[in-house]
């Protein structure tokens, strides 16, 4: 009996000695190995001012920062894309990303979770509204008035907290989560909806794009947000914060936030003086290419008026260049160089190539008149989108030759979640409104240019 409990006591200690030494303790995972495999991978969610295509290009004032860290610690960035907050959080929470490059809530349950990074936004809610004679001043003045805001959201949160503050009367609608918060602001602009709540500097993002908005009466205290990543990867902290602490202030960081938040995303009235009897200073170039793509030359001057009011040296807030306003993408493809954008024959020589390429692929267009709308809109936003608008317009049984009313509705559809996470959308979320106000700008000019003898 003894000697079987001494057998089978060194056969429990063998096996768990067995097992200790089979048991390996995973190597730390932090900024050292995202090094090594020379990847850093990023999660954010579309946004206006966090991530987006426009014209080809990836876009976004998180995605650039990123990007510009990334590129600075020599490695490759790779954006993940979630479709909602609690799929953000998640995919950081299972590393599956590095980082969550947006701005995230700092709140306490977060903090127990992840280490938020030192480019902190101290950001208020404002209320967004017309600018009118009318405009609300002061927040005694919502009791009665409906405000639109997303269900669940912190704005909603403030709502009924300043509701409760002010003994009741604010009547809060809610929507849910296919409606962005940028979603709702055009909605203002546009006179769909009064008023909605955002963040101060998206509220300001929005503003300019639309130009009828007002967003200076505050309706909560200060709030911090930031990027975040796993508590467990200290060293990437330290090099996000490193990076952040020293780039935070120069001009770089600067040019940027001014790029995002600040610069129109329009050209104003035209600075370019016109001869006597005249469209345009370039009538004898708009003559010229637009006979090779079998344009009238009064519509390539109206996409011209359109762009850049006739100014070649005008530059727009995406880096657009020229008469016609190429992307660095376009014009390097049709052999200009940053030098020689500005010549208004070579950047409308490279215009009318990119045109034409653009019939082609809109080719299946039979009618002459409708295909130009989608080269017009492909032109302003990228192809890609107008492409995505295609599908979506196929998918729902629209007719995807004919503009409005059809592929039209979709591109408009693309800002709204339930469509730019749809399967057969490629490029994701876009701001449809202003490609689809371009194209209705450029035919009306074009009309107003053909009365002209």
């Amino acid at each position: 009996m003894k000697k079987t409990s001494l057998f089978l006591l060194i056969l429990l200690l063998t096996l768990s000695l067995g097992c200790s030494k089979k048991k390996k303790t995973a190597p730390p995972f932090d900024f050292k190995q995202i090094q090594q495999r020379d990847t850093l991978v990023a999660a954010t969610l579309y946004g206006s001012s966090s991530y987006f295509i426009f014209k080809g290009e990836e876009m976004g004032f998180d995605y650039e920062l990123c990007q510009r860290f990334a590129q600075e610690h020599g490695l490759v960035l790779k954006m993940v894309v979630a479709n909602s907050l609690p799929e953000l959080i998640s995919l950081l929470e299972h590393k599956k990303v590095d980082l969550i490059a947006y701005r995230l809530s700092i709140t306490n349950d977060l903090k127990k979770k992840f280490s938020f990074t030192h480019n902190e936004y101290i950001n208020n809610q404002v209320l967004v509204q017309r600018s009118s004679r009318k405009e609300i001043s002061n927040v005694t003045e919502l009791l009665g008035k409906e405000i639109y805001v997303n269900e669940g959201t912190k704005y909603e949160e403030r709502l009924k907290n300043l509701n409760s503050e002010l003994g009741g009367g604010i009547r809060i609608k809610t929507v849910n989560d296919s409606l962005t918060v940028d979603n709702l602001i055009e909605m203002v602009s546009n006179g769909s909806i009064e008023y909605t709540i955002a963040e101060n500097d998206i509220a300001l993002l929005n503003k300019t794009y639309f130009q009828n908005l007002d967003c200076k009466l505050p309706i909560s205290f200060n709030q911090r947000s930031a990027w975040a990543v796993r508590k467990s990867t200290p060293q990437l902290a330290q090099a996000i914060n490193s990076w952040f602490d020293s780039k935070i202030k120069d001009d770089y960081y600067n040019s940027l936030y001014n790029k995002y938040f600040i610069q129109a995303k329009f050209f104003g009235e035209r600075k370019v003086k016109i001869p006597k009897g005249a469209i345009s200073p370039y009538d004898k170039l708009f003559k010229k290419y637009a006979k090779r793509i079998k344009w009238d030359w009064q519509l390539l001057a109206a996409l011209s008026y359109e762009e850049s009011r006739f100014d070649t040296s005008a530059v727009s807030w995406s880096g657009a260049q020229g008469l016609m306003q190429l992307v660095p993408r376009t014009y390097t493809e049709y052999g200009l160089t940053d030098k020689t954008i500005t010549n208004a024959e070579l950047n409308v020589e490279a215009s009318m190539k990119y045109l034409k390429s653009l019939d082609q692929m809109f080719s299946y267009v039979k009618d002459k008149s409708e295909r130009i709308k989608f080269i017009l809109a492909s032109y302003n936003a990228g192809p890609s989108h107008v492409l995505d608008a295609i599908a979506l317009a196929e998918k729902y049984g629209k007719d995807k030759s004919v503009w409005y009313g059809n592929v039209e509705e979709y591109l408009l559809l693309e800002s709204h979640r339930e469509y730019y996470s749809d399967p057969v959308v490629k490029s994701g979320y876009f701001r449809g409104e202003q490609a689809s106000n371009y194209v209705v700008g450029v035919l009306h000019t074009y009309e107003k240019y053909k009365k002209r003898k």
